[in-house]
């Protein structure tokens, strides 16, 4: 057995132990090694392997299936650009405690600098993303004993999971790790070594253990907050069941993303991005206790930023904290008794009333008239609010909906219905960094990893347009049953929201923010063998959802109008009232 083979399949027997059962694969010469380690691996059972030619769709299609399966998952690539591909997720991941691993290939390290093929410096290529950099030398022979190699294998998934802690309410503080392993030629196997196994010294421990078990965390007791300011609970991004728990003990509103986990229940306040415009309301908010990552919205950041309110943070560092306010941070916190309920039903009243109003507005229902899913009819024609709303009715117990950046996850953050205790669904959405990049190939992940019941996305036309790689899978990889909803209004609606779509800058909009590309979905669909369709009102979307096309993965676009997006977004934010 030469050096590079044996390296390969330690690394990936050694990977298995430790709990990986997903590896994405692009294709490259130095990583032939690893390659064919895989691809036996997964012939054996022992992972399911995944090759994608595009390292960026690669690495966000790991991201997706460490997010459904709450496990590590591997991404591997060769040198070169194909590492440098990575980064965007390996970003994503830092951000959003996604135990992504990256390994890379390498040229041995003598030719760094010599401008030797596909040669550059890998070493921290990804910075301080990462929770943990650990490199392999090129092996001139097959050492005695494969133990260092497997100790590195063992602190990169370990740093990957990080201190999860015990139990329901554990919340990930792992991350993306980076493992550069170099190798020499010859890359593969020789003839007589093609499905050779691992003698003697590079077997790993008896009966298929680890090389090394994590040591068990014990969770600190929880912090009591004293009741009395009058307090609101955000949860961000990923936040999990604890913030709707506190909520509902203390009887406080609970602002909740839709990604938070935390978004049903009695609390969570629907209209919360509106009624923070509300001196009546907002003005009175004394104490802020935020569980996650909370990205979505101006007037939450504006909420943290305030210096006449008490910012409590929960979780592990580090903590979201835009305007350095956190007065306190705790892992966990409890509170002893309720209090006020007159605060909490203030906000709830006002929230019927706004809510109420809003849907007036942007969904327009046709009184005495229902459909399948039971909610009222709406008048054409079809808009983005009303995708959301119908694609939310959809989304049912244990199913599973991957949410885009843009205005399509604060559409749903406004017309998402509300959900009963224990009737989990998984919301998610790649708000590490809140960017379009790889969101189709984050659903395709997700929707592998979960292996829900049904598995949705909702994306903008540009998000699907940015990642549409995701969709080129070969004919022997696992594909998801999944069904794509394109929110397609042909641009950048988001931007006529903001500060770039008011009147001074109508001239250069179109073009530099709008930014329309008159792609026609449906041929680009049909040149992946993907199923499309195209829906104009929320009736017809709402059958395709019900009834599907078939299985694997179906594109349903909705076209809806941007001209004016600026317009109706000013009535909503209008809308907010007391009761």
């Amino acid at each position: 057995m030469n050096p590079s083979t044996a390296l390969g399949r330690v690394l990936v027997d050694e990977l298995v132990r430790s709990g990986v059962r997903e590896v994405v694969l692009s294709p490259g010469s130095r990583s032939a090694a690893l390659a064919l380690a895989l691809h036996a691996a997964d012939a054996r059972g022992d992972l399911r392997l995944h090759v994608r030619i595009d390292e960026r769709s690669a690495a966000f299609l790991a991201l997706g299936l460490a997010k459904g399966a709450h496990r590590p998952v591997a991404v591997v690539t060769t040198s070169g650009t194909a590492a440098a591909n990575l980064h965007p997720a390996v970003l994503e991941a830092s951000h959003a405690r996604v135990p992504l691993i990256a390994i890379t290939a390498d040229r041995p390290a003598e030719l760094r600098g010599t401008e030797a093929n596909q040669t550059t410096d890998q070493v921290k290529l990804f910075g301080d993303a990462v929770r943990a950099y650990v490199e392999v030398a090129a092996p001139e022979v097959v050492p005695p004993s494969a133990a260092g190699w497997r100790a590195v294998v063992a602190r990169v998934v370990a740093a990957a999971v990080g201190p999860t802690g015990e139990g329901p309410m554990a919340r990930p503080q792992g991350g993306p790790v980076h493992l550069n392993v170099a190798f020499r030629e010859p890359l593969v196997p020789g003839p007589d070594d093609v499905q050779g196994g691992l003698p003697g010294g590079l077997a790993g421990r008896p009966d298929g253990a680890p090389w090394r078990r994590p040591a068990p965390v014990t969770p600190e007791p929880a912090s009591t907050l004293p009741l009395g300011p009058r307090t609101v609970v955000v949860a961000g991004d990923d936040a999990g069941p604890a913030a709707r728990l506190l909520a509902e003990e203390a009887g406080w509103p609970l602002l909740a993303e839709p990604t938070s986990g935390a978004r049903n229940g009695t609390q969570p306040i629907a209209t919360y991005r509106l009624l923070l415009g509300l001196p009546e309301l907002a003005d009175r908010i004394e104490r802020v206790v935020v569980f996650g990552h909370p990205t979505l919205s101006r007037p939450i950041t504006r909420l943290l930023t305030r210096d006449d309110v008490e910012i409590v943070g929960v979780g592990a560092a580090p903590l979201t904290d835009p305007g350095n306010r956190v007065a306190a941070s705790y892992p966990s916190v409890r509170v002893e008794g309720s209090d006020d309920p007159g605060w909490f039903e203030a906000w709830k009243r006002a929230d019927v009333a706004t809510l109420a109003a809003v849907e007036e507005i942007v969904l327009d229902p046709v009184p005495g008239q229902g459909t399948t899913l039971g909610h009222p009819v709406f008048r054409p024609p079809l808009n983005p609010w009303q995708v959301a709303r119908t694609v939310s009715l959809a989304v049912g117990p244990g199913d599973l909906l991957v949410v885009g950046s843009s205005n399509p996850v604060r559409d749903l953050d406004l017309m998402s219905v509300p959900y009963q205790v224990g009737q989990r669904r998984m919301i998610t959405a790649n708000r590490g960094l809140a960017g379009i990049d790889g969101v189709v190939s984050t659903a395709v992940g997700a929707a592998l990893g979960r292996r829900s019941n049904d598995a949705y996305a909702l994306m903008g036309d540009l998000t699907f347009l940015h990642d549409s790689n995701g969709l080129v899978i070969g004919p022997d990889e696992p594909r998801p049953d999944l069904t794509i909803v394109v929110a397609s209004d042909d641009g950048g609606s988001i931007f006529s929201t903001l500060e770039q779509g008011d009147t001074p800058y109508a001239a250069a909009f179109e073009r530099v923010f709008g930014t329309p590309t008159r792609v026609d979905l449906g041929q680009l669909c049909a040149s992946m063998g993907i199923d499309h369709a195209v829906v104009e009102d929320a009736e017809t979307l709402e059958e395709w959802l019900v009834e599907g096309m078939q299985e694997g993965i179906e594109v349903i676009e909705a076209r809806v109008d941007r001209t004016n997006r600026r317009e109706i977004d000013l009535k909503i934010r209008e809308a907010a009232r007391l009761h």
